[in-house]
């Protein structure tokens, strides 16, 4: 059955979106435009994304992750399997070289938080789920972005939302005459390379606890970092945006890093040092990117081969295995892992 507001539950309209706070389970966030009903069972409230006022067992929060998983998992096609193995280009908010409506974004009278005719081509017609944001007009642009992209595709079919993620965002560059910035208003750091020079993990876990909060505020769920390779070679232009050479120091760097952003603590943890304040981490790139031969990278066809002086290949692979898959805290290893192109 639908519900509006029961002893039980309330429902808090937002900007955009509605709330249902309930007094025994989890905060529940919908939009009203969506098609996304609310329903009772045993006193308990739920999503039903299809409409249909029946719960399913993979919208069923009182169930283990995995059965829900493996639920939504026979529902789904092939297409919309393979929309999900599937990641986007760069989004900049607003998309300079794309159209909304039909026309420039200059002519459309559109907003800058409002999706582009690609974007919603490839939430809709692709079922892409994987999105990379990357320069936007402010925070509010982005925070409004996400809620109108996952307004979209919540009343879909599966309710399957869009993981929002981010290359790294809070490095202030030294060679700048000012930082024009990513994203608006958002704290500034030192890169990689500088938090290196403090030898601390205290440091960097705390740089990762603050940047995953302004993540989670911008809608970014995943960052595309740390960039856990050895820096062996400093002609390497991705050198800055390493932890060093050293590799018990990147290591331990990388662990802190992953910990710091993965986790939460106090009432925002929902699960397992999962929680409100998590941001996934991507550590890249494996097995190891600074071995690029002359210093040269891999995106680039003159950067396709990695060396070894020494037959070091194992030790490339340490900050990986020894720091991103074993962390201190309790999400256990980072929640992925990009590799390189060597």
């Amino acid at each position: 059955m639908e519900i509006n507001k029961t002893d039980n539950m309330r429902i808090e309209k937002k900007d955009g979106y509605n709330l249902v706070i309930q007094k025994d389970g989890p905060a529940l966030g919908y939009s009203p435009e969506s098609g996304v009903k609310i329903i009772e069972v045993d006193g308990k409230y739920f999503k039903s994304f299809d409409g249909s006022g029946k719960l399913l067992p993979y919208e069923d929060w009182r169930l283990p992750m995995e059965e829900r998983a493996a639920d939504l998992a026979r529902r789904m096609t092939i297409d919309e399997i393979a929309g999900l193995m599937l990641y986007s280009d760069q989004n900049k908010l607003p998309m300079p070289n794309d159209t909304y409506g039909g026309k420039p974004f200059a002519e459309s009278g559109m907003k800058a938080y409002d999706l582009s005719d690609s974007q919603i081509r490839f939430l809709t017609e692709d079922n892409l789920r994987h999105v990379l944001v990357s320069k936007v007009e402010s925070p509010e642009t982005a925070a409004r972005w996400n809620n109108k992209v996952q307004a979209l595709i919540e009343g879909r079919t599966h309710g399957i939302p869009a993981n929002n993620s981010s290359d790294p965002r809070h490095s202030a560059f030294a060679d700048a005459e000012f930082n024009p910035g990513n994203s608006g208003d958002i704290s500034l750091w030192s890169n990689m390379l500088g938090l290196a020079a403090t030898f601390s993990p205290e440091i960097v876990e705390e740089f990762g606890r603050i940047a995953a909060t302004e993540y989670r505020l911008l809608g970014l769920a995943t960052a595309l970092s740390p960039q856990a390779d050895l820096g062996t070679d400093p002609r390497w232009y991705r050198y800055r945006s390493t932890f060093g050479p050293e590799p018990k120091l990147v290591t331990d760097l990388t662990r802190a890093y992953c910990d710091g952003f993965q986790t939460s603590t106090g009432k925002d943890e929902i699960e397992g040092g999962w929680g409100r304040r998590s941001v996934n981490t991507m550590v890249k790139h494996w097995p190891g990117g600074g071995s690029g031969e002359g210093g040269r990278d891999a995106h680039y066809g003159n950067g396709k081969y990695a060396v070894y002086p020494g037959g070091c290949y194992e030790t490339h692979k340490i900050p990986f295995t020894e720091g991103a898959f074993k962390l201190d805290g309790p999400t256990g290893k980072a929640s992925a892992v990009m590799p390189y192109y060597t």
